[in-house]
């Protein structure tokens, strides 16, 4: 698959180095070609360097690693060479005080899509930090890292998912892109309980088993405690 990177920091080279690994072809887009050049240089292989215009040209599948507020912006530019296109949306509108900056209005990723409305935008690998998909593989406990995706267009949902396994996770259906602002918001309570409480996010939630009310494995082990 070609992949077109748009940005140059961390999450471009954690996603692209796996991606390379995986035997993609990518190219890496940025307004400071000195950046670009230095950031496909560490990821090697097959990464390219180039332009921001050259790189969404490029790919079949293009990820828009940019911070909220500058990833529209640059995404409007880009608009005829994204037609038609995966772009998938990996920012959080998380502001001071783990606050959501889209509260109220439109995600960031719907924000995306309105900036291109010919592209198929996805929402995916927003809810880990940069370190995380540098693992080879980002897994706990032995369990792969499982990574949400949003989006409306079926194509473009399968190449991502693709794009999940291989860093190394297992794509779960999150929905329409209507439901990347659940994503960004959960993004925004999590970085609050890690950062601002050292709180385990990981341990709000119950088991699967648990998570519409005890099993049925669980009740008869209360049941054969209660004789």
């Amino acid at each position: 698959m070609r992949i077109g990177v748009l940005g140059t920091g961390g999450m471009a080279e954690a996603l692209a180095t796996h991606w390379v690994r995986a035997g993609h072809e990518v190219t890496v887009g940025g307004r400071d070609a000195h950046k670009a050049e230095l950031l496909a240089s560490r990821i090697g292989g097959s990464a390219k360097s180039a332009g921001l215009l050259e790189a969404a040209d490029f790919g079949q599948v293009v990820l828009a690693a940019l911070p909220f507020g500058a990833g529209a912006d640059v995404v409007r530019e880009l608009r005829a060479a994204l037609k038609g296109k995966a772009l998938i949306d990996c920012s959080n509108p998380v502001g001071p005080g783990f606050r959501l900056l889209t509260e109220g209005g439109p995600s960031a990723a719907q924000r995306l899509a309105a900036a291109a409305p010919e592209a198929h935008v996805v929402k995916a690998f927003n809810l880990c930090h940069k370190d995380v998909w540098r693992m080879r593989p980002p897994a706990f406990d032995g369990r792969p890292l499982a990574v949400p995706v949003c989006g409306d267009d079926e194509q473009a949902l399968a190449r991502v998912r693709e794009l999940v396994q291989d860093v190394g996770c297992e794509p779960v259906t999150g929905g329409g892109l209507g439901q990347a602002g659940l994503l960004e918001a959960t993004a925004a309570l999590f970085i609050a309980l890690w950062v601002g409480e050292g709180a385990d996010a990981q341990a709000i939630a119950p088991p699967l088993a648990y998570a519409t009310g005890p099993s049925h494995h669980a009740t008869a082990e209360v049941a054969g405690a209660a004789r």
